[in-house]
C-alpha cells in the first residue's frame, strides 16, 4: 500500500482557451491536514472537483490511496468524503432524516447505518438538534450537519472547501477544533481563504495562483523563507549611512533599510537564515555608542507571503 493518501500527477483542466489547472503535481501523506490556498478563479475548487471525481481532467493523472479516479471511479468516491463550499442540504428534512438518508445512499443499512447517524452526532456535536429541521439550523449547525454527511461512510480522505465562511468567531473555533479532532484519524484537504484558520489548523500548506503551485511548506517555512520575511528592526541615533553599513557588517545580515522617525533611525535588517542575530546587532549598536530604544524580531505572516506568491 502507498504512503500517500493523495497523489496527483501533471494535472491539467482546459475549458476552452482557458487553461485553469496547468500541470499541478503534488502528494499528501496519509494523517495530514492540507491546507489548499489560493485567491479566486486560482483552480482550488476545480482541482478538487477533478480529485473527488465529478469533474475528469483534461490531462493528468490522480490516485486516492492508490486508486486512479478514471479507471476506479466508484471505489475512489468510497474513500473520500466532500464538503462543498455552499454546502448544500435538504432543508426540510431533519438531522437525523437527513443523515440517515445519506447513510443508505452511502451503501449503509441495519444496525451499521444507525451506528454511524448516532457516532456522527457525538463527533460532530449534532445529539440535540437530531429532531430539528435543518433550516431552522444556525449556520454554524449546517455546518457541522455538513461534515457529519461528509463523514457518515468512514472515509479515508475529507475534503473541505471553505468550512468556516460566513460563521462568527466562536462557530469558527468550534469547527475549527472539529476539524482538527478529524485530522487526528483522517487525512483533510482544508481549501480556504482565512489564512489565520489554515495557519492554526494545518499541518502543510499549498499556495495555487492562476492554475500553478507557487508555493509550499509549513507556515513556519513559508513565513520564513518569504522575501523580507526575516528581519530585525532596530530604533536608533545615529548618521543613517552609519547604521547601515555598520550593520551590514554584522555576519547573516544580507540588507539594512533605514527610515527616519523624528530623531532617531528606524534601521530594517534582513537575514538569511535562522541564527538569532538579536545579541550581535544589540552589541553593534553598543560599540558605536549609538542610543537604542527599541530591537525586535520579525518574521513575515503567513497573508505576506499569500501577497508576495499571488500577486499579479
Amino acid at each position: 500500500m502507498t504512503d500517500f493518501m493523495l497523489e496527483v500527477r501533471n494535472l491539467n483542466k482546459r475549458f476552452g482557451e482557458v487553461h485553469a489547472v496547468k500541470n499541478l503535481n503534488f502528494q499528501v501523506p496519509k494523517g495530514e491536514i492540507l491546507g489548499f490556498l489560493g485567491p479566486n478563479g486560482a483552480g482550488k475548487t476545480t482541482t478538487m472537483r477533478m480529485i473527488t471525481c465529478y469533474m475528469p481532467a483534461t490531462s493528468g493523472t490522480v490516485r486516492v490511496d492508490g486508486l486512479d479516479t478514471v479507471t476506479n471511479s466508484l471505489a475512489v468516491r468510497r474513500k473520500i468524503g466532500y464538503l462543498a463550499e455552499n454546502n448544500p442540504l435538504y432543508g426540510d428534512m431533519t438531522v437525523q432524516e437527513y443523515l440517515t438518508f445519506v447513510g443508505e445512499i452511502r451503501g449503509l443499512s441495519g444496525g451499521l447505518l444507525k451506528n454511524r447517524v448516532d457516532e456522527m452526532f457525538a463527533v460532530c456535536s449534532l445529539g440535540r438538534m437530531a429532531n430539528f429541521q435543518i433550516t431552522h439550523l444556525s449556520k454554524g449547525f449546517r455546518q457541522r450537519v455538513g461534515l457529519a454527511q461528509a463523514l457518515i461512510h468512514n472515509p479515508d480522505l475529507l475534503i473541505l472547501d471553505e468550512p468556516t465562511s460566513g460563521l462568527d468567531p466562536n462557530q469558527i473555533i468550534e469547527i475549527r477544533q472539529l476539524i482538527k479532532k478529524i485530522g487526528a484519524q483522517k487525512t483533510v484537504i482544508y481549501c480556504s481563504h482565512i489564512l489565520s484558520e489554515v495557519s492554526a489548523t494545518c499541518n502543510y500548506i499549498m499556495i495555487i495562483n492562476e492554475g500553478q503551485i507557487v508555493g509550499s511548506g509549513t507556515s513556519e517555512e513559508l513565513t520564513r523563507n518569504s522575501a523580507g520575511g526575516n528581519r530585525y528592526v532596530i530604533r536608533v541615533k545615529a548618521d543613517p549611512e552609519q547604521v547601515r553599513n555598520a550593520f551590514a557588517a554584522v555576519p547573516g545580515v544580507s540588507q539594512v533599510v533605514t527610515k527616519p522617525a523624528g530623531d532617531w533611525i528606524v534601521a530594517e535588517a534582513f537575514v538569511d537564515g535562522a541564527e538569532d542575530l538579536g545579541e550581535s546587532l544589540f552589541r553593534c549598536a553598543v560599540s558605536n555608542g549609538w542610543s537604542l530604544s527599541e530591537l525586535k524580531h520579525e518574521t513575515a505572516s503567513l497573508e505576506d507571503v499569500f501577497i508576495q506568491l499571488t500577486r499579479s
